[in-house]
């Protein structure tokens, strides 16, 4: 698609040609394994958001995470706040404990400076205690413009979006590279979603378009209409 967008006329099969001659491959996945920590007495919230995942307008459903990375120092934690209109990443936290503040509200507050909140916007997570918890519960429910929504339990397609983000960041980052210091993998972090995949990279939910291309279009059909 990369190719196709710069007036290059490729197909996959001539790619895959290629590749083969320059002993190349793609990388695989991993099966999915939970890391929820769900065992908890906070208040589970409903499912509101019940894998509608296209949505027309920004700010209408963020969805979050958290996934554990193997450093050479031990795991490090990722959390993401996903926009589900143009796929953005636009909050996120890496750091090295799993407590509520440090994981799902450091990414919440990052998505706040980066975006506004829209009247109805609904909020979607798992049932981990980081969100559960009355820090975050009472954060986001200051917001009175905002719907909580849940995974049900122990299903991770429910969550689809967030877990796809997850297993693309792991197979093309992470997967098949040495293990890193946790300082280096942090800054291979910030650069895989900061520059390549909020920038760069196509996302096949939007049309194959890179954000910035996507956020393009919308605003010439808003100038044709």
């Amino acid at each position: 698609m990369d190719l196709q967008a710069k007036g290059i006329e490729v197909s996959r099969v001539t790619v895959a040609k290629y590749m083969k001659q320059m002993s190349l491959r793609s990388k695989l996945g991993r099966k999915f394994r939970t890391t929820t920590d769900s065992k908890h007495s906070y208040k589970i919230m409903e499912n509101v958001l019940n894998r509608e995942f296209k949505v027309t307008e920004p700010s209408k459903v963020w969805v979050s995470d958290i996934t554990y990375i193997h450093t050479k120092e031990g795991f490090v934690y990722l959390t993401t706040v996903i926009d589900l209109y143009d796929r953005k990443c636009i909050g996120w936290s890496i750091s090295d404990g799993m407590s509520a503040g440090e994981t799902s509200l450091a990414a919440w507050k990052m998505a706040l400076k980066n975006r506004n909140i829209s009247k109805g916007l609904i909020f979607h997570s798992d049932r981990g205690v980081q969100y559960a918890c009355e820090q975050f519960a009472n954060t986001v429910d200051s917001h009175k413009k905002i719907t909580r929504s849940m995974s049900r339990k122990g299903n991770c397609w429910d969550n689809a979006v967030a877990e796809s983000f997850f297993k693309t960041l792991k197979t093309e980052q992470i997967y098949g590279n040495k293990l890193v210091s946790k300082a280096q993998m942090k800054m291979d972090l910030f650069e895989y979603i900061e520059i390549w995949y909020n920038r760069e990279r196509r996302h096949s939910a939007i049309g194959n378009l890179t954000i910035q291309e996507f956020w393009n279009k919308q605003s010439n059909l808003k100038s044709a209409a």
